[in-house]
């Protein structure tokens, strides 16, 4: 059963991949026609090269806003979360509370107030834009998730920790920050991958086209007249080339963040 539904999850991406390598005079009635059958780079080639948005520039755009809008918000949210997670107050459930509240809140409600903060701050077109806007939407998700990723940590280190004098940020990166190298990689994975495949955020914000995304240079390969499928399933396969070698690269820690450490070796 299991094969089945990923097999069947598979289909689309081999359908993709087959009009991606492939010449268009091949699959244009049906990628399934294997007869003939050349595998080429051309398509690759057309979509990162193409004059009207090159998915080069596309994708180090990407990457610009991506990297930050990732690394922010994950110290940030797990800064938080520890202290969520270890320290009480009198208003900590409430805030707590208040922010996951507001995680519910689509992205739709706020483009208009977010479009005329950015006028304001002169920041329209910019991809400072899309790096404060990612890094603020991903904080609270990400101090959710390791404020219950610390709960689960034993106390005691961090106790005698303390007793030896350590001061609380001490304890946070020297000993806490060490043991949640799994959680992070999962946030990694999950920030990174929400950021990379923005579409939404990146129209409303990013209007200069020296400036688009990956993900605003995919639609753009088609044209008045012209769909060449060809070149939208090869930048489809570039764009997604790339989180899914991060998720592959960090598939074992991924996988421990998300369940603990039940997993060992």
């Amino acid at each position: 059963m299991a094969w089945g539904i990923g097999l069947a999850w598979m289909l689309p991406f081999v359908g993709v991949a087959m009009v991606a390598f492939r010449p268009l005079s091949q699959t244009s009635f049906g990628w399934w026609n294997l007869s003939p059958f050349t595998v080429t780079v051309d398509n690759l080639i057309a979509a990162w090269n193409n004059p009207g948005c090159p998915l080069s520039l596309g994708l180090r755009d990407s990457f610009l806003v991506a990297l930050p809008a990732t690394i922010i918000p994950m110290f940030v949210g797990a800064l938080a979360g520890y202290g969520f997670a270890r320290f009480q107050t009198r208003t900590r459930d409430y805030v707590f509370l208040s922010v996951v509240l507001l995680m519910a809140v689509p992205q739709m409600m706020v483009a208009v107030p977010v479009y005329n903060l950015m006028i304001a701050l002169h920041l329209v077109s910019s991809l400072w834009s899309l790096i404060l806007l990612h890094s603020a939407w991903g904080i609270p998700w990400i101090l959710l998730f390791m404020r219950n990723f610390f709960r689960s940590l034993p106390p005691e280190i961090e106790e005698a920790a303390r007793v030896d004098g350590a001061s609380d940020f001490k304890i946070f990166f020297r000993i806490v920050l060490p043991m949640s190298l799994p959680a992070m990689a999962a946030v990694v994975v999950f920030q990174f991958m929400w950021v990379w495949n923005d579409f939404f955020f990146a129209q409303v914000l990013i209007q200069n086209a020296n400036w688009y995304l990956s993900t605003q240079c995919v639609p753009r390969l088609v044209g008045q007249y012209v769909r060449p499928f060809d070149l939208l399933s090869a930048a489809a396969i570039l764009t997604m080339s790339v989180p899914v070698a991060l998720y592959i690269i960090l598939q074992r820690f991924y996988i421990r963040g998300l369940i603990g450490w039940t997993i060992k070796g």
